[in-house]
């Protein structure tokens, strides 16, 4: 039987729990509590949800974007210093970032973005068409560059290795996927389709994001945009 050996936390030495790129454009996102979304049947998305990987060349509007990021990371609650999500996590650690490649979305100009979680805004990191060098990270799975938005989650171990030692190795692939499947869901529920992503290649895609593939490398990726038809 595997035996968890207990660990001793000091909470003076727990790692910053968000990145901040307070030095880049921001931009607002609406509140999905102020966007008029068409209820979604909740058992009808989950019989609903398949992998899509053939996108229209329709745009996604900004709105629809902030519902996306808030079905995979929007706080649901506030308990002491933790910000709770729809999707579960290891002692409401969260040990990952979220970026986001936009090709296609109204109102964002096309370029790699960061969300801040807990400000429910995007930092604009870098500025361009980044369709063919995604797809190349990407295996050439074309369709990443054909979506309107790409979500990339990073995985910063730190956050979960400070209270649980080697067991976060485990945690954090389970956290990714909890808020891969959510986003996948929220996708369902606006008309939209969406593709986990976990064959690309650690180097290329860590210098896309412009991370350094130690202290944090990207875990996971999801494309995302309405199917074509």
């Amino acid at each position: 039987h595997l035996r968890i050996q207990s660990r001793r936390v000091k909470p003076a030495d727990k790692p910053p729990a968000a990145k901040h790129y307070d030095t880049l454009p921001g931009i607002n996102l609406p509140s999905p509590a102020e966007i008029d979304i068409q209820p979604a049947d909740l058992w009808e998305a989950l019989h609903l949800r398949r992998s899509v990987r053939k996108y229209a060349k329709d745009p996604m509007t900004l709105a629809q974007l902030s519902c996306l990021l808030w079905s995979a990371q929007g706080v649901t609650a506030r308990q002491g210093p933790y910000l709770l999500r729809p999707a579960p996590s290891a002692g409401a650690l969260y040990p990952f970032e979220t970026y986001l490649v936009v090709n296609n979305v109204e109102g964002l100009e096309q370029g790699l973005y960061h969300f801040a979680v807990e400000s429910f805004s995007l930092a604009q990191i870098k500025t361009g068409d980044l369709g063919l060098e995604l797809t190349k990270a990407c295996l050439g799975q074309n369709f990443m560059a054909d979506a309107p938005v790409s979500f990339v989650w990073t995985a910063i171990p730190e956050r979960c290795t400070w209270k649980y030692g080697d067991r976060a190795s485990r945690y954090i692939g389970l956290d990714i996927g909890h808020v891969c499947q959510s986003l996948c869901l929220g996708a369902v529920g606006l008309g939209l389709g969406s593709c986990a992503v976990g064959a690309f290649l650690d180097n290329e895609a860590n210098a896309l994001v412009g991370v350094d593939g130690e202290g944090e490398f990207v875990f996971y990726l999801a494309a995302v945009g309405a199917p074509r038809r």
